[in-house]
């Protein structure tokens, strides 16, 4: 029995790409996707990617970051992450990241919520999209790096605390089993688990949910961030993000009576407290917000995918107000992982949302969410090129013995199961 690859790494988010990227040509890199590759919540965000500007932003940005997150964020992760900041952003500008530029050809930055000063760089209103695809563009050119798409993880090869891969079922329900020595998981977040998430609803924590299977440590499973502004619908799906950089830019958020009654640029948690109270004293489903202070200019330039989904529901962000309301949007808890992405589980790391490093803390600050992902995901392939290999397999003839794939037959019971596993546990992490 031999290895598939050298490398496993489960998801093509902005997290997985990244890693893959960095990793030596010498090693052979499989890389699989639930649905298409490109169907990752990295390539929703919106709003952009924080970067440190100059050593004088260094104690702003760490102090803006913990004050987000109320203090409770492992503080030599938010080191690393802003340190690193610089180095991930001349990565993304050498692979062809367009991002916004003034008169003058330099970078422009923008501003969010708690935020203290413009340090976030952005393309349009479709960061997340610009980054993202620019990054699977390079893998898919890498001749040592496959993606299998329309294969999902059903569980992990795992025995005596040491992963040697994955247990995956192909389009058509078939299992078979994924072998190598190191495997990363970057398999994003939980929103499929909501009735109202921002997220795709295929994303639904099956890492966590077999995290708890193998007794790996988890961390923080209650810290789920509600976005306080997502477009308000009575129709099912996906809830579309009103970005944050639109209050950071300047749109104000009224009650019924179109009166202005918080302040729009509060940390998401106490933004979305604030929303919520406000739609029971009016006892309404939604605020309203108004981009319209912004100016025409700047909305058509800065935020046009914004101004055209509104317009398909009927509302011109020119001329009109838009009716919003907090949805879930990301999660800051999931298995736990060290400053280089090792989980504690032998030959298992992972990255992106999917992993806490302690980075949020309570509450994430906006836009440091691809940020982390990329400077751990960074760490996670420089671990694995030049680390000690975080424990992993030797050999192929060392590897766990395969599980008994019959377990495996009834696919929906099984995610049915997952589902419910990560819901309980959000839920006893949340019982005070």
């Amino acid at each position: 029995m031999k290895f598939d690859c050298d490398v496993l790494i489960v998801g093509t988010g902005a997290a997985g790409l990244f890693c893959a990227l960095h990793l030596p040509e010498r090693l052979r890199v499989t890389m699989i996707s639930k649905r298409a590759a490109d169907a990752s919540d990295s390539f929703l965000a919106q709003g952009g990617i924080c970067v440190m500007r100059g050593e004088e932003d260094y104690e702003a940005f760490f102090d803006d970051t913990l004050k987000a997150g109320h203090g409770t964020n492992r503080r030599e992760a938010v080191q690393q992450m802003i340190r690193f900041s610089g180095s991930v952003i001349q990565t993304l500008l050498r692979l062809g990241t367009r991002f916004e530029r003034t008169e003058e050809d330099s970078l422009a930055y923008t501003k969010e919520g708690a935020h203290s000063r413009a340090r976030i760089l952005y393309h349009k209103d479709i960061s997340g999209k610009e980054i993202t695809e620019t990054l699977l563009r390079h893998v898919r050119a890498k001749p040592n790096i496959s993606i299998r798409e329309h294969v999902t993880m059903l569980d992990l090869i795992a025995a005596d605390n040491c992963c040697g891969g994955i247990v995956a079922a192909e389009k058509d329900g078939s299992v078979g089993l994924l072998r190598a020595p190191i495997t990363v998981l970057c398999t994003g977040g939980i929103g499929g688990l909501y009735t109202h998430s921002t997220n795709y609803a295929h994303i639904t924590g099956d890492a966590v949910a077999i995290a708890l299977r193998h007794g790996i440590a988890l961390e923080s499973l209650g810290r789920v961030q509600i976005h306080p502004t997502t477009f308000y619908t009575t129709k099912p799906g996906r809830r579309f993000l009103i970005s944050e950089s639109v209050r950071g830019e300047g749109a104000v958020l009224y009650n019924k009576d179109l009166q202005r009654f918080t302040d729009e640029l509060q940390p998401r948690d106490k933004l979305s407290e604030a929303i919520w109270a406000q739609m029971e004293k009016d006892g309404t489903d939604h605020v309203w917000e108004d981009m319209r202070l912004i100016g025409e200019a700047a909305i058509r330039s800065h935020f046009p995918s914004i101004r055209q989904h509104c317009l398909d529901q009927g509302i011109d962000v020119l001329t009109d107000l838009i009716p919003v309301v907090p949805a879930q949007h990301y999660f800051m808890g999931g298995i736990r992982v060290n400053l280089a992405s090792q989980s504690s589980m032998r030959g298992l790391y992972a990255c992106g949302e999917t992993s806490c490093n302690g980075v949020h803390g309570n509450n994430r600050l906006a836009s440091n969410s691809l940020l982390e992902a990329l400077v751990f995901s960074q760490r996670a392939a420089e671990d694995i090129a030049f680390g000690s290999g975080h424990g992993a397999l030797p050999d192929a003839a060392s590897l766990p013995l395969p599980p008994d794939l019959s377990r495996y037959a009834d696919q929906e019971a099984l995610f049915a199961g997952y589902k419910q596993a990560v819901l309980d546990a959000i839920e006893r992490s949340q019982t005070p």
